[in-house]
């Protein structure tokens, strides 16, 4: 065939004894540009597969019964509208319009694989009718229906949450005096993320329209760092506790925040940029059930071990950090309502609802595949919103601060004690006391008398230390260190 054919069939010369004596007969050639009109009864039939040519059809006209169990059968190649670069199975197939009640539907029977390449395939059949190739893919479309309830729940949770993670981004980095500990540096970053994931998510599906490879490779790889980026700042969410809490006697570790933020931003970068070098055609387009294309990981290893791997262990290692923390706070017998209980009651939420979202979209498979994802989509649009909870409705600072700029002053932050819930003492001086950490040997002999504390997100006030141990988290430190 010539260079740029989409569809060749080639007819056996044994042909002729199928038809009719005596008349004259025609060979009647049918080339359907529209593969959505096979597509609807696909999916309820084919589950793990996709159309992936156009469909051609030969039939003898005059004939007085269909043309089958040939000899020599007929050659038919097609070109493929998703180029199958990973070497998926594929399926030779014809349109039976006896199947699923009359309505039609795919079949492979008298018909099998010849070659196929990345580009084309190359099917023999031993009978006339409606030609097509399927493709095998593992991470399988599911029916329109649900696809348009599913899109519509993402797209409209995508959007809030995305809201929500903006406000609480603006709330950390316009009000500096919240985030002068390292919990709500690390939440900064971490709702970032989420950000930036929840957006290229919106415009993945209008981006990947405009068919161009090496935008479509650009949006793909940005999810994916993204991605990668927000698990593995909950993971160092949860190291920063495990130093505050189990090693807060005896760790220092210098540049804390700036080391945080280059395993937090530059290992999701190393490997996507691992993978563009080992395997560029990793990244690519997938299609949906409604025959859109998105741009995401395309090659089953990568996908598999750059997502699924990475997001395993750190689920795996959060949950260790969190038991170990847990029994630590068990020993030090803090009460249930203290600061450090508080903090880890919504650190651990999160880590749970990004841990049961992307559970849910690993195990999309089999009968509960359809509810595991509406699961998925309503657990994904929840984070921001509950991210905003937890993080700035729920904490009695953010909310003065709150007061104090958009009241214009009115309030100020020396009429709400950080550090105690008391009234202040009018015949008081309204200067900040200077706080002074006591060694580990005096914390050590006196720590049966730690008492209870305010929360982590209450340590950024006007308040001077001395003292040169670095802030580890001066929430958790507060637990086990300050007197009252």
């Amino acid at each position: 065939p010539a260079e740029g054919t989409v569809a060749f069939i080639s007819l056996p010369p044994s042909l002729h004894t199928s038809f009719p004596p005596n008349s004259s007969s025609q060979v009647q050639f049918q080339f359907y540009g529209v593969p959505e009109l096979f597509q609807v009864i696909l999916f309820h039939s084919e589950e793990g597969k996709v159309l992936n040519t156009y469909v051609v059809a030969a039939s003898v006209i005059n004939s007085e019964q269909s043309i089958r169990d040939m000899k020599v059968p007929v050659v038919v190649m097609m070109h493929h509208l998703i180029t199958n670069t990973h070497h998926r199975d594929v399926q030779c197939v014809y349109w039976n319009f006896i199947e699923n009640g009359g309505l039609g539907g795919w079949s492979p029977s008298g018909c099998w694989t010849h070659n196929t390449t990345p580009e084309y395939t190359t099917c023999m059949c031993d009978h006339l009718t409606h030609f097509g190739v399927l493709l095998d893919i593992l991470r399988t479309p599911i029916d329109g229906k649900n696809e348009k309830v599913l899109t519509l729940i993402t797209y409209t949770g995508c959007g809030v949450s995305s809201f929500f993670l903006g406000v609480t981004v603006l709330t950390y980095s316009l009000l500096e005096k919240l985030r002068c500990d390292y919990p709500s540096q690390i939440l900064l970053n971490l709702s970032f993320a989420l950000l930036g994931l929840n957006l290229v998510f919106l415009v993945n599906s209008w981006l990947s329209s405009f068919g161009l490879t090496a935008l479509c490779v650009a949006v793909a790889t940005i999810q994916h760092y993204f991605l990668l980026a927000s698990f593995i700042w909950m993971l160092l969410e949860a190291v920063n506790m495990y130093f505050a809490i189990i090693k807060v006697f005896n760790s220092y570790v210098p540049s804390y925040i700036l080391k945080f933020c280059c395993i937090g931003w530059g290992v999701p970068l190393l490997v996507c940029c691992m993978v563009l070098v080992v395997k560029p055609d990793s990244y690519g387009l997938l299609p949906l059930a409604n025959s859109e294309m998105f741009c995401w990981v395309s090659e089953d290893v990568v996908f598999y071990v750059c997502v699924v791997g990475v997001v395993g262990v750190v689920l795996l290692v959060n949950i260790s950090v969190f038991l170990m923390v847990l029994l630590q706070m068990r020993r030090a017998c803090l009460s249930e309502h203290s600061g450090v209980m508080k903090e880890l009651r919504g650190i651990t939420s999160l880590t749970l609802l990004l841990g049961l979202t992307w559970s849910a979209a690993f195990l999309t498979w089999g009968d509960a595949r359809i509810p595991l994802l509406y699961m998925f989509s309503v657990l994904n649009s929840l984070q921001g919103f509950l991210i905003f909870v937890f993080q700035c409705l729920m904490k009695e600072n953010v909310r003065k601060q709150w007061r104090v700029h958009l009241c214009f002053g009115r309030f100020t932050l020396q009429e709400y004690s950080e550090w105690s819930h008391t009234p202040p003492m009018i015949n008081k001086p309204k200067h900040t006391p200077m706080l002074t950490f006591p060694t580990a040997a005096s914390v050590r002999s006196n720590k049966s008398n730690s008492t209870q504390s305010s929360s982590a997100s209450s340590q950024c006030t006007e308040q001077h230390f001395s003292g040169k141990r670095p802030d580890l988290g001066v929430v958790y430190q507060q637990s086990f260190i300050l007197p009252r």
